[in-house]
């Protein structure tokens, strides 16, 4: 093993092996080892980075260490996580990295029934993984008690913001002991997110691994303008084509995540949609579907597509614009992963214009536009390029007039039936 990974505890340097892990990822490399000193952290690194790793494998490193059973219904450690799906991939990463240790842990949310929750919590694990929302329900019945939490991991913290969760958190926040360990983990850092890592972290170490922007030079990001009532045929125009693999659509809403779903069914094209509507068990189905190569397309909202890590994800489709600026880089950093190369296609109606300049204020350039396909929207283009816009606009973000896109061979478009 190499790096940090050679000072760990033997069982878990074997787990890493059976996980072909043998190099530390840059997060990892600088957050592990503070963690096993026993400092506090404030982390800032994307999804995608090693961040899971790094907070779960100093976590099982320090509990296998104590050696210590623990007490039904009091856990040793406490993680934080924003989404079902975000939990239960953590779980997968202590099962994994944890295999050859006697370190117990469980996972609890919502949206499945708390029946086998509770019977772990009586039994007693290690470490609890959980949502708020569901961890407050059990607390409040008594088969959770933070008295004995030792590590506390708050992960997301700004999709925690976003979503709404901060008083659940504070709420969890007042029952842990003064005396711990905590991890403060976020992939952006607003104003309110830093105030709160004020008050929770002691003297911590801070590691910053590209907060604001993705690996973008392997992301071929692409703009193209098209009306509202196009977007479905420009989607399966370009599904359609061999150079798509593996593909995540973006919507703002929950029906309509559901409509283009039922739109690309029709068309042949597999798809499935991933949303708070859909109950656990439709998620974690559809989710191990798209993994299996069996569905082509996920088409998500941002809260529930939050905190999925799949591998080999080609394309990453903007169907509806972001409302937040921020969120468009959470969307394309899902492509181009572990060296490889990926695409990002953003559809804008002429009703997006002010979100795109939006994003392409805070990215600081445009995003390179592709005008070449036969559902090109004129009315959208020149409500974002027109001169007098295209001249303010470079005046403010200090970047360049863009060179104008190579023409390419017109995209034929088959209206779908």
């Amino acid at each position: 093993m190499e790096g940090i990974f050679g000072s760990l505890n033997p069982e878990i340097q074997h787990a890493l092996k059976k996980e072909a892990y043998s190099t530390p990822t840059p997060v990892q490399v600088k957050a592990i080892p503070p963690q096993i000193d026993g400092r506090d952290l404030f982390c800032s690194a994307q999804t995608g980075t090693g961040k899971t790793a790094a907070f779960t494998i100093p976590l099982l490193q320090d509990l296998a260490t104590e050696k210590i059973n623990p007490e039904g219904r009091h856990p040793r450690a406490l993680i934080l996580a924003p989404t079902r799906e975000l939990a239960a991939q953590i779980g997968d990463s202590i099962t994994a990295y944890g295999r050859f240790l006697q370190v117990s842990h469980t996972v609890i949310f919502g949206g499945v029934g708390q029946g086998p929750q509770e019977k772990a919590m009586n039994r007693g694990v290690d470490i609890v993984v959980a949502t708020p929302g569901r961890l407050l329900d059990l607390m409040g019945q008594g088969f959770v008690q933070l008295d004995a939490v030792k590590t506390f991991i708050l992960d997301e913290a700004d999709r925690m913001l976003d979503m709404g969760f901060i008083p659940d958190v504070e709420r969890i926040l007042a029952k842990l002991p003064q005396e711990r360990r905590t991890g403060f983990f976020s992939a952006t850092l607003p104003t309110a997110v830093e105030v709160l890592a004020k008050r929770l972290l002691v003297n911590p170490a801070r590691v910053t691994i590209n907060p604001e922007q993705p690996t973008v030079e392997k992301i071929c990001q692409r703009l193209l303008y098209v009306d509202r009532d196009h977007k479905d045929d420009l989607l399966v125009s370009i599904l359609r084509g061999p150079e798509v693999g593996r593909a995540i659509v973006f919507t703002q809403m929950k029906y309509k995540a559901n409509r283009v779903c039922e739109r690309l069914e029709r068309v042949g094209i597999s798809a499935a949609p991933i949303h708070g509507n859909k109950t656990q068990s439709a998620r974690t189905k559809a989710l191990d579907n798209f993994r299996r190569g069996k569905v082509k397309v996920l088409v998500a909202t941002d809260i529930a597509a939050r905190g999925i890590d799949v591998d080999g994800i080609t394309d990453v489709f903007n169907y509806d614009l972001p409302t937040e600026a921020e969120t468009y880089i959470h969307r394309i950093g899902r492509t181009a992963r572990a060296g490889s190369e990926g695409q990002a296609w953003t559809f804008c109606s002429k009703e997006e214009a002010g979100l795109l300049l939006d994003i392409e204020r805070l990215i600081k350039k445009p995003i390179p536009d592709d005008v070449e396909h036969d559902l090109h929207s004129e009315r959208a283009f020149k409500s974002v390029r027109s001169p007098k816009k295209q001249q303010r606009r470079e005046s403010r973000n200090g970047y360049e007039k863009k060179k104008p896109a190579k023409r390419r061979p017109r995209r034929n478009v088959r209206f779908a039936r």
